[in-house]
């Protein structure tokens, strides 16, 4: 059968499923055929038909005008874009959509580049509008901090409703009326800022004309440059094109090639980025002298710093020095921070935020795969047969995943959520779970019975590809499921379905997050999580596998380049002499061989004297870790503390040396996402005068300490990477392209979608067996603190807001709010809009109270956004059994209504000591 059709009477060969649009682009080019109701990343419409092709079934017989945006191309067809008769049919739609169009916006505004629209009219040649012209005359809404609308110059291709349905899959636009009078309408008729908008940006970006823009009228910039660059907010990595005039950031996209993101991003990677060159950024290194913290120059901050590193570690050895890196910075830097510790000073005590988040995924997927690594890609939702999310908000805190995830199960795909919370997706969820807090081993352990007894398990997988399943089996047909069910507070019969439906399905994928990790009981949960899709075959295969949401943008590239004080670049453990050998040979020096510190032993032993000198880069632990008291506290017991930051942030206040870092727009290097993609991170702007990357610093202190170091370039420190981390082989700076790769990465540039198709690292998955067990914070204080507050993100933020503050996200949302359930609120005789004073064992805090049902009775919950807040003087410092990660989601409080009615700064209690 022939597979040619022709183009002008030119053959071309035809691609399976392709429309004529697509055909005809991708063998003559983009600007043959005008679309105005069509963009590559929307379902296509059909609506506007200015994309009107003529098609005849041979050459020069008769031809039928079809719309090419939705017609398949078929072998055999001949294809006429341009023909006179197509030429008119494009002018008259024109004249007729100009009729409705102010014409004193047919051109570009004077500085600005022409508008999707207004290049379309200006290509097709639109004459004098022979209809009468009717404009609606509607008010322009700026109401919102980003999003703006004007819609006189809304042309109905309704793009914006249908990014708004596919993309973010929010539904908050809609359209009301019908013919001349039909319009764009926001929820229910409201404006933007009244509206349920999350403000996305994704109806500006896909609008062809200004009705719909943004503050900074991003896609008609004329910019000098646009560079591509990774996101340097969550873990989804999303793909950014950077619109820079005279050397500043003025605006933003989502390029619509963009594989983890598809040309979507939330309101963070669009629009928050004014903290780049806010004001408050630090512009030059700080010491303290005399007790304050003084201007210097670089070279005399270097120097001292060097020479105290150099008199701690020759008076009490390098153990009593330890460092800090962030998941915030790039592979690059992370890799010589790790480095400097390790080979320049010879301890292996560094660590870093990975510690308070995903550590316990790392260890228990380590455990039972030999990888602590995401197994699939993001795109095989389209793939799987059931959807299980376990203690993760993606729609807050990774939206564009999030917004998949919603758009998936949409269009049917079930979805089963386990959360103490009522999420987001839990509305759409066919089976929600909504636990007690802290329960997960419970839950996770009751699920897995039912698997066992409706006989939902894969015995070839088992059989062929793990250990340990026979004790797993029957330690499963020994448990208690009534005291399982009380415990996690769930029907049996509930768990069961959901169990059912995820068995049941020919793939089905799971996601977890903090909600999981952020326990006493983490890693075993991680492990039980793994169980489940091992005993039913969801593992190595499309549409499933264990999936971590990472919470910052790159926490799975710090740990991959050594960021954790057991294991070194490429997860090599340290005590392994084997390991020691391959290290040492490679560096031409002796690698330490004891672990080192984790986060909060070096807190303890910052407390105790063991610790004397502490370098943080990008992380504020004051407001971060949890219980601030005991944290401050242990910071003053050192002898010195450097903190390497973009702004004074509550831990660079007390700092002996500050060095001011350069932002993600200023730098260079890799960034990889939860799904192991290893992504450009390209420098978009000049660093700002009196600041250094991250890793210059790193590599100038390297120096100034006697180790020769190559300058800092993301391609020098990637080939040292390459040989060292054997998963990083094959990647090459040049060779990563626009989408990056999925590690492993072979030698011959060959990434990796799927992990474990054939064989686990380990050689066969393990299962493991663990029985619940309640968290020592509620043992030891639920008598005198009966409520359970729990921890997460919003939407408009980003961990300490250090960034997002500077925004006018501000203005979205301005502060930490406490939710508490209606009969909760009604016992405490709090409303909405009061403030509650919430005390623990640790300290107290006051917060404006949100009485809503998102949260079960006895649990209250709130974000950490803002410094003001200071939910960390309540948190604990109980951590997870085997990694110490802390845990956030569980802490023992009561609440009141203030006395004061107002706000009170947050204090440590008394009796700190004693807690």
């Amino acid at each position: 059968m022939e597979k040619t059709a022709y183009i002008d009477n030119k053959p071309f060969p035809v691609i399976a499923g392709e429309t004529i649009l697509e055909f005809v682009r991708r063998n003559i080019g983009r600007e043959v055929i005008p679309t105005l109701c069509q963009a590559d990343n929307l379902e296509n419409y059909g609506s506007c038909r200015i994309c009107s092709v003529e098609v005849a079934l041979k050459q020069d017989g008769p031809a039928k005008v079809m719309a090419s945006c939705h017609t398949p191309v078929a072998p055999g067809y001949h294809i006429y874009p341009s023909t006179e008769r197509i030429r008119r049919l494009r002018s008259n739609i024109l004249e007729l959509v100009l009729s409705e169009y102010p014409p004193e916006k047919i051109a570009p505004a004077p500085g600005m580049i022409a508008t999707e629209f207004q290049r379309i009219v200006a290509e097709n040649g639109v004459g004098e509008v022979r209809y009468g012209h009717r404009i609606a005359g509607y008010e322009e809404d700026r109401s919102h901090p980003y999003v703006w609308s004007d819609l006189n110059e809304c042309i109905k291709c309704y793009r914006c409703v249908r990014a708004c349905d596919e993309l973010q899959a929010e539904h908050v636009l809609g359209i009301s009326g019908r013919g001349h009078n039909s319009t764009i309408i926001k929820g229910l008729d409201q404006s933007f800022r009244d509206s349920p908008c999350v403000s996305c940006g994704a109806c500006v970006q896909t609008c062809p004309t200004n009705a719909l823009t943004d503050r900074y009228s991003t896609k008609t910039l004329d910019a000098d440059r646009i560079i591509r660059t990774t996101c340097t907010y969550c873990g989804v990595g999303c793909n950014l094109e950077v619109k820079v005039i005279d050397g500043r950031v003025r605006g933003i996209q989502a390029p619509v090639d963009g594989e983890t993101n598809r040309g979507h991003t939330c309101l963070k990677g669009r629009f928050a980025f004014e903290f780049y060159n806010h004001p408050e950024r630090l512009t030059s290194p700080l010491m303290r002298k005399n007790g304050v913290l003084t201007e210097v120059s670089w070279d005399e901050a270097y120097d001292y710093t060097a020479a105290r590193f150099r008199e701690i570690k020759e008076k009490y050895g390098p153990d009593a020095l330890a460092g800090i890196s962030s998941a915030r910075c790039t592979n690059e830097e992370n890799y010589l921070m790790q480095k400097f510790f390790r080979i320049v000073i010879g301890t292996n005590n560094i660590d870093g935020c990975a510690r308070v988040c995903h550590a316990p995924t790392a260890m228990g997927m380590q455990w039972a795969y030999g990888t602590g690594a995401a197994t699939n890609s993001i795109d095989d939702l389209y793939r799987t047969g059931c959807i299980l999310i376990i203690g993760a908000n993606p729609s807050a805190a990774h939206p564009v995943t999030g917004a998949r995830i919603r758009s998936v199960v949409e269009s049917g795909k079930p979805l089963i959520v386990i959360d103490p919370l009522k999420i987001d997706l839990a509305r759409l969820a066919k089976y929600h779970l909504q636990i007690n807090p802290g329960t997960n081993v419970a839950v996770l352990n009751l699920f897995a019975y039912f698997l066992l007894l409706e006989g939902l398990i894969d015995e070839d997988f088992i059989s062929n590809r793990t250990e340990g399943w026979e004790d797993f089996r029957r330690y499963l047909m020994s448990l208690d499921i009534d005291e399982l069910e009380r415990v996690c507070g769930v029907s049996r019969e509930l768990v069961r379905a959901a169990a059912i439906e995820y068995g049941t399905a020919h793939a089905a994928m799971e996601f977890h997050g903090l909600g999981v990790t952020e326990h006493w009981q983490a890693t075993k949960a991680i492990t039980l999580i793994s169980n489940i899709a091992m005993m039913t075959g969801n593992i190595g295969k499309e549409g499933c596998g264990v999936n971590p949401l990472r919470g910052q943008n790159n926490v799975q590239g710090a740990a991959d380049m050594g960021i954790q004080p057991h294991q070194g670049a490429g997860y090599l453990d340290v005590t392994n002499p084997a390991n020691i050998e391959i290290y040492n040979s490679f560096y031409g020096t002796q690698h330490p061989t004891k672990p080192g510190y984790r986060i909060p032993e070096m807190f303890s032993a910052a407390g105790r004297g063991d610790l004397k000198a502490l370098w943080i880069m990008g992380e504020d632990i004051l407001q971060t870790d949890p219980n601030t008291c005991h944290v401050r506290s242990s910071l003053q017991g050192l002898d010195f503390l450097v903190v390497q930051e973009l702004f004074m942030t509550e831990t660079a206040r007390i700092a002996d040396v500050i060095f001011p870092a350069s932002s993600f727009f200023e730098k260079e290097g890799t960034f990889t996402n939860g799904e192991r993609r290893i992504q450009r991170v390209q420098r978009v702007v000049e660093p700002m005068e009196g600041t250094r990357p991250d890793g210059q610093i790193v590599v100038d202190m390297m120096n100034r300490m006697g180790y020769s170091q190559p300058g800092y370039t993301a391609d020098i420190i990637l080939k040292e990477i390459a040989g060292i981390v054997p998963f990083f082989k094959g990647v090459k700076w040049d060779e990563l392209g626009n989408n990056g790769k999925q590690w492993p990465v072979t030698e011959d540039g060959e990434g990796t979608k799927i992990l474990h198709t054939e064989t686990f690292k380990r050689g066969k998955g393990k299962f493991h067996s663990w029985d619940y067990d309640i968290s020592p914070e509620l043992n030891e204080h639920s008598g005198r603190f009966p409520y359970i507050l729990t921890t997460g993100r919003l939407l408009e933020h980003y961990n300490s807001g250090t960034m997002t503050r500077r925004t006018p996200n501000r203005e979205l949302v301005t502060e930490d709010v406490l939710f508490v359930h209606p009969h909760d609120a009604e016992i405490k005789g709090v409303v909405s809009g009061d403030y509650a004073r919430i005390f623990s064992a640790r300290g107290i805090t006051t917060m404006k109270v949100q009485v809503t049902d998102v949260v079960r009775p006895g649990v209250i919950y709130t974000t950490f956004h803002f410094p003001d807040a200071a939910i960390n003087f309540l948190t604990s410092g109980i951590g997870d059994e085997f990694t110490l990660t802390p845990e956030y989601k569980i802490v023992a409080v009561d609440f009141e209504k203030s006395h004061y009615g107002i706000f009170k700064r947050a204090e440590c209690r008394s009796d700190l000591k004693n807690a």
